[in-house]
């Protein structure tokens, strides 16, 4: 028999690093502490206005709201996948998260180095990206030696890995667990109302 129900879409775990965890909670907290409620205190004095019908302030504070419940639950979803860490236990016996990747261009010799962290820890310019983006997926596996095909700014390149290392560990430590902080959150905001 059908019944409707969907199933339970598995969630990946995303690891980050614990400063760009430390981010995303600063601005979870900024969005219940500060934002909603100013939202909240504007919808009301707009509703105050009168004629809801052919009120802007009501409509455009209506739709700010809309705006920040949906960035509310994104961040509530993506704190409460996240592993923090300091990437001080990666594999460096191949391209892992956490490890610097020295790559050479076959065709030119041109050496180059990426380091390659978290979900939320990309940094183009210095060469820092996410294991999530397709050069991370590319090289994540990968050992001394072996080949890769890369698009690059000028075209597909095939790069030979040179060496792996460990990337410099990070300073911050975990507070709290995520998940903890998540439902402290809510049980407080569940108060104010």
């Amino acid at each position: 028999m059908v019944t409707g129900a969907q199933p339970e879409e598995k969630r990946e775990t995303l690891v980050v690093s614990w400063s760009s965890l430390d981010k995303r909670k600063a601005e979870y907290e900024e969005l219940i502490k500060k934002k909603i409620p100013e939202n909240t205190r504007e919808i009301a004095l707009a509703r105050s206005y009168g004629d809801l019908s052919e009120n802007f302030e009501f409509k455009a504070a209506k739709q700010m709201q809309a705006v920040l419940m949906r960035r509310k639950s994104e961040l509530e979803q993506m704190l409460h996948r996240a592993q923090g860490t300091d990437f001080s236990n990666s594999d460096t016996t191949q391209v892992s998260i956490g490890t610097v990747v020295r790559l050479r261009d076959v065709a030119s010799s041109k050496e180059e180095s990426y380091t390659i962290l978290g979900a939320w820890d990309g940094d183009p310019e210095r060469h820092v990206i996410s294991y999530q983006t397709a050069i991370g997926q590319a090289l994540l596996g990968k050992k001394p030696g072996e080949r890769v095909t890369l698009n690059t700014d000028y075209g597909m390149a095939i790069f030979e890995l040179i060496a792996i290392e460990a990337a410099p560990r990070e300073e911050t430590r975990p507070d709290l667990d995520p998940t903890t902080e998540l439902q402290e959150a809510a049980v407080a905001e569940v108060a104010a109302e």
